[in-house]
């Protein structure tokens, strides 16, 4: 299938994804399904094979890509909205933000990615700007601009979508560097997993 809910409007689109993965599972049979579309890769593939220029940058579980991404090219891909990546310079074997470090050795500089979820609202850590507030509901996610090493940067992170950040608001985004994926700043591939 190449990318067959392409021109549907967003609430059919859900519904056909639910309609293809009944009709697959009812079958058993092998599917390729082309999609620029994350959402229905994560929903409709057992396997999901990110390709970039025609080379093949990752195959496996949807879970195990969101969870484990190869390199800055997948980390930025998959996720919406998607992972927040910075380039951070490493001092005395640790890289640090907002008042927060993390064992790194062998490396000048590293990318440090964290989802949306993994940079809390919080009194400490990051000094940032709300941009935008998108509410979708259920979910919240501030849009925020904070001066890091390499400059200012757009920083994401999930909110109380009860009561979510003022756009024009000083925040404190604190990272959870437990849940940190950590990219070679050259290479862009991953460090740890």
């Amino acid at each position: 299938m190449d990318e067959p809910l392409s021109n549907l409007d967003a609430q059919l689109r859900v519904q056909m994804r639910a309609e293809i993965a009944a009709l697959q599972a009812r079958l058993g049979v092998t599917t390729v399904y082309v999609t620029h579309d994350q959402v229905e890769a994560m929903t409709l593939g057992h396997r999901v094979a990110v390709l970039r220029d025609g080379r093949l940058q990752q195959c496996e579980t949807p879970r195990r890509i969101y969870d484990h991404p190869a390199n800055v090219f997948v980390a930025r891909f998959m996720g919406s909205p998607a992972m927040n990546l910075c380039t951070l310079p490493v001092a005395d074997g640790r890289v640090s933000l907002g008042g927060y470090s993390l064992g790194v050795n062998g490396h000048r500089e590293v990318v440090v990615g964290l989802r949306p979820e993994a940079l809390a609202l919080g009194v400490d850590g990051v000094p940032a700007r709300v941009d935008v507030v998108e509410e979708l509901g259920a979910d919240a996610y501030a849009f925020c601009t904070a001066a890091l090493p390499g400059g200012e940067t757009r920083l994401i992170a999930r909110a109380d979508a009860r009561r979510p950040p003022a756009r024009g608001e000083s925040v404190h985004l604190r990272p959870l560097f437990e849940e940190a994926h950590l990219f070679d700043a050259v290479s862009g591939e991953r460090l740890s997993d």
